[in-house]
């Protein structure tokens, strides 16, 4: 559908290429055990996915800065949970989910054969909202970096998806015009609405479950870009 369209690949991070939900998983095992932390993960996570979700949101809308999306959505966990946990150890936590957040490096089912597929005919690159001082190390220790020529993040840009300035930011960066590129990912709102406001190609990686909608083609696999590029 876009063959002869496209000829630059703007992808998201978390969620669409970087196994975000494993990788977290893994980090919380590991921090837990170290700070002697004992909890259901299976309800843990039945709680925390879905309000580290909500956070973001916040955060994408200025709502509320990253020391508090980072404690909140642990502090709000634990007091849901019903389980006593200091401030202290709450911060110590934080810290060190960042810290080691980026020690794991799980990607996506078929992100790595669809890079594979892409790189000879387009040239790649990543918009995220995720913070600087790790996504350039999850792609680092990902072996991923060598695909993608730009790598766009919120902070530089200072503002995050779906702001029409990181877009339009982006497409400068890469020297295309909106019309010559495709946004992939996997947040309607951030990557879906906020590109095509601005004159980009998307297509909806749709791993949350979302109900279809009718702002432009949607996926449920990573190969399945293979139909449209």
């Amino acid at each position: 559908m876009y063959r002869n369209l496209i000829t630059d690949i703007f992808f998201d991070l978390d969620h669409t290429i970087w196994d975000f939900e494993k990788n977290s998983a893994l980090t919380f095992d590991k921090i837990f055990a170290d700070n002697e932390i004992e909890v259901d993960m299976e309800a843990f996570f039945e709680i925390y996915v879905p309000l580290n979700l909500s956070y973001w949101k916040l955060y994408r809308e200025e709502k509320i800065s990253k020391p508090e999306l980072r404690y909140q959505r642990l502090r709000n966990t634990f007091d849901q949970l019903s389980v006593s946990i200091s401030d202290e150890l709450i911060h110590t936590l934080s810290v060190e989910y960042i810290e080691h957040l980026c020690t794991f490096n799980n990607l996506i089912p078929n992100a790595l054969q669809i890079l594979e597929y892409l790189k000879p005919n387009y040239k790649l690159h990543i918009i995220t909202n995720g913070f600087q001082e790790v996504q350039h190390k999850k792609l680092e220790n990902a072996s991923i970096s060598e695909y993608f020529q730009q790598v766009i993040d919120s902070e530089t840009a200072g503002v995050k998806k779906p702001d029409p300035h990181i877009f339009h930011y982006s497409l400068e960066q890469a020297n295309v015009l909106p019309e010559k590129a495709i946004m992939i990912g996997d947040s309607l709102e951030a990557d879906v609405m906020g590109a095509r406001a601005v004159g980009l190609h998307t297509l909806h990686f749709n791993v949350h479950n979302d109900p279809s909608h009718s702002h432009g083609q949607i996926i449920h696999d990573l190969i399945e870009i293979k139909k449209y590029l």
